[in-house]
C-alpha cells in the first residue's frame, strides 16, 4: 500500500528535484506543463521550483529561446508546456477539442449571424495571410486587417441570456487548437499581461492519438503518480477508455491507495520512498500541483477548499508545508506578500514559510499580481 505519507514524501522530492535542476524547462517538465490562463500563473510556478531571481528567464525561454510553448491542451485549457512536448498535446488532446470547438462555433455562427462554414474559412485564410504577411500581430491589430474578425454574433438568440459576442476571439481560439497558429509573441506590457501576439505554428511531428495519449500519461505519471482512472481522466478529459488504453500502453502497475481507489504508477517507480527534508512552499493560483488530481483528500482537507477555490473549481494560491496544503496567500496592494494558516502546523513550519514569503517578495521585485480567478481566502488577505 502507497500511504497518504509516503504520496506526500514523492511530492517533496519532486519539488526539491525540479529546484536542483535549476533550469525553467526542467521545472515545468517536473509537471508536466504549466497552466497559461492566468499568465502570472507561468511565472509564479516556474520560479516556485527554480532559484530565479525574478521573472527574466521564463520570459527568456517563451519569446526569445522558445524552448516552452504556449497552446491549447487537456480540457479546453490553455497550457504552457516544453517544446518537445508539444506535438503530444497537440495530437492526444487539442486536435479531439477543436473538432468539438468547430461544430458548435459554426452553429453560434449560424444561429447568431448567418455566417456559414464557407464564411469561416474565408477570415480563418484571411488570418493566415496576415500572419505571413506580417510576422507576429495582436489580436485587435488583426482585427485591423481581417475585418471578419470585427464581426459580431448574438449568443442564444431569443434566450434570457441572449448576448452580442466576438467573433475574434472565438476564432482565434479554435485557429490555435488546431495548431494553425500560436500565441507566440512577447505581450504588450509586463509579463503578467495577456495581450499576446498571434504567429503561425510551425510545423510539428505527427503522432497517432494513441502514441500521443500513451506518452501524455507516461509523463504524467511519472509526475503525479501513483494516481487514479478518475484523476486521469478529469487531468485529460479524456474519455475513460482512452485513459484505460493509455495505462495499459504504458504498462502501468497498479498499486493500493490508502485513501482512494487502486491508483497506478509507472513500472520503474514501484519501490518506496524514503522521507523528504522538511519543505514549504507558497504556489501561486492554478498551480498544476493542487491542480494535478481530482481526488485531492491526501493533500487537501475538505475544509480548506470553501476559502482556497472559486465557485468554478479554480484554486487560488495556496501555502504548502511537507506536501499538504495548509493555507494560503496573497499579497496586499502595495505588494506586500502576506499568508494566513487554515490549521496548526507549528513554529519550524511558520518560520519556513515566512522565508519563502520573504524570497517571494524578493522575486517579485514590486509587481503585485491579482489573480484572474479570485478566490475567499486571496480577496481577504488583499
Amino acid at each position: 500500500m502507497i500511504t497518504t505519507a509516503e504520496r506526500r514524501a514523492r511530492l517533496g522530492l519532486r519539488h526539491a528535484l525540479a529546484a536542483r535542476a535549476g533550469s525553467v524547462e526542467a521545472a515545468v517538465e517536473s509537471v508536466v506543463a504549466l497552466h497559461g490562463t492566468d499568465p502570472a500563473t507561468v511565472f509564479l510556478s516556474a520560479g516556485a521550483r527554480t532559484a530565479s531571481a525574478g521573472p527574466q528567464p521564463v520570459e527568456r525561454a517563451l519569446y526569445e529561446d522558445r524552448t516552452l510553448v504556449r497552446m491549447t491542451g487537456m480540457r479546453r485549457t490553455i497550457f504552457v508546456v516544453p517544446r518537445d512536448l508539444a506535438p503530444v498535446i497537440h495530437h492526444s488532446s487539442a486536435l479531439a477539442v477543436a473538432v468539438r470547438e468547430r461544430k458548435q462555433l459554426t452553429q453560434h455562427f449560424m444561429d447568431g449571424a448567418g455566417f456559414d462554414a464557407q464564411w469561416i474559412s474565408r477570415v480563418e485564410g484571411e488570418v493566415l495571410e496576415a500572419l505571413r504577411e506580417h510576422g507576429e500581430l495582436t489580436a485587435a491589430a488583426l482585427g485591423e486587417l481581417v475585418p471578419g474578425l470585427r464581426a459580431q454574433i448574438v449568443y442564444a438568440p431569443g434566450k434570457p441570456y441572449e448576448a452580442k459576442q466576438g467573433v475574434g476571439s472565438r476564432l482565434l481560439f479554435l485557429m490555435a487548437a488546431e495548431g494553425l497558429i500560436v500565441r507566440q509573441g512577447r505581450p504588450s506590457g509586463s509579463w503578467i499581461s495577456g495581450q499576446h501576439r498571434w504567429a503561425l505554428a510551425p510545423e510539428m511531428p505527427v503522432l497517432t492519438v494513441r502514441e500521443a495519449q500513451a506518452e501524455l500519461v507516461r509523463r504524467w505519471l511519472a509526475a503525479y503518480g501513483p494516481g487514479t482512472e478518475a484523476d486521469l481522466k478529469w487531468w485529460t478529459g479524456w474519455t475513460l477508455g482512452d485513459v484505460r488504453k493509455a495505462l495499459q500502453a504504458v504498462d502501468a502497475v497498479p498499486v493500493e491507495l490508502e485513501e482512494s481507489a487502486p491508483g497506478y504508477v509507472l513500472p520503474d517507480d514501484v519501490e518506496p520512498v524514503p522521507p523528504a527534508e522538511p519543505w514549504a512552499a507558497l504556489l501561486p493560483a492554478l498551480d498544476p500541483t493542487p491542480m494535478g488530481w481530482q481526488g485531492r483528500d491526501w493533500y487537501l482537507p475538505q475544509a480548506h477548499r470553501a476559502e482556497l477555490f472559486d465557485r468554478s473549481g479554480n484554486v487560488g494560491p495556496t501555502v504548502w508545508w511537507n506536501g499538504a496544503v495548509v493555507g494560503g496567500w496573497g499579497q496586499r496592494a502595495d505588494g506586500e506578500v502576506v499568508w494566513r494558516l487554515l490549521e496548526d502546523v507549528g513554529a519550524e513550519a511558520g518560520a519556513a514559510i515566512e522565508r519563502e514569503a520573504a524570497a517571494l517578495m524578493r522575486w517579485l521585485d514590486g509587481v503585485t499580481v491579482t489573480p484572474r480567478f479570485r478566490t475567499p481566502l486571496e480577496r481577504s488577505l488583499r
